[in-house]
């Protein structure tokens, strides 16, 4: 698989239309698998993107996107053609992803995206505060900074952070992806700045 730039989100092309999937996602489903290898050409380096970030480990983002793909060619069957199908292979490597982490580590509790919900009351927005990570993350003089702190994060707060401030997806997007309410995401969103916030100042403190 080809090196990924981890830049901001790119749009896509107008090519990449929901009808021109849905096209590819029923040949697919018919058996055409050079229909299946073109949807895999047209989101593998998104997918992988997004595993990396999750992850913070090539290899268990390679790893992560083609267990994604394959589960996904195994249940086209489940894909709902009212949906985005670029949002549903998403949902499937980021718990792809996820599972990476908790086999990393055992003893972290492991959130399903798919079945959660809560009603966290919304907390205070704390957006304009800086260094803000998703600059500092875009200067390779803080990444390794940035990517150790942001190791420091609960996966439910990590993903809300990789899909809003690093894939720039909005709000409706990422609630969608993380079968959310808008107002978890912003909770979550704030608590994930925060957090980052409190990690990070201690790499900017002014000398005493």
């Amino acid at each position: 698989m080809e090196a990924v730039t981890l830049g901001s989100r790119p749009q896509m092309p107008n090519t990449y239309t929901a009808d021109g999937d849905l096209a590819l996602v029923l040949a697919s489903r018919n058996g055409d698998t050079a229909a299946f290898s073109e949807l895999v050409k047209r989101y593998d380096r998104m997918l992988l993107r997004i595993a990396i970030r999750v992850t913070q480990d090539m290899e268990d983002a390679e790893e992560a996107v083609q267990e994604a793909f394959f589960k996904a060619y195994q249940r086209l069957d489940q894909y709902r053609e009212h949906a985005s199908f670029s949002t549903w292979l998403v949902r499937i490597v980021l718990n792809e992803s996820f599972m990476k982490l908790r086999k990393r580590k055992a003893t972290e509790k492991f959130v399903n995206y798919e079945i959660e919900h809560d009603g966290e009351a919304l907390l205070l927005d704390v957006t304009d505060w800086r260094p803000s990570p998703e600059t500092l993350y875009r200067s390779s003089e803080f990444r390794e900074i940035l990517i150790n702190s942001l190791q420091k994060l609960s996966p439910a707060l990590k993903a809300v952070f990789v899909l809003r401030d690093m894939e720039e997806y909005s709000l409706a997007e990422t609630a969608e992806l993380l079968n959310l309410t808008s107002t978890n995401v912003r909770t979550r969103l704030s608590r994930a700045r925060l957090k980052l916030r409190e990690e990070l100042s201690r790499y900017f403190k002014k000398p005493e």
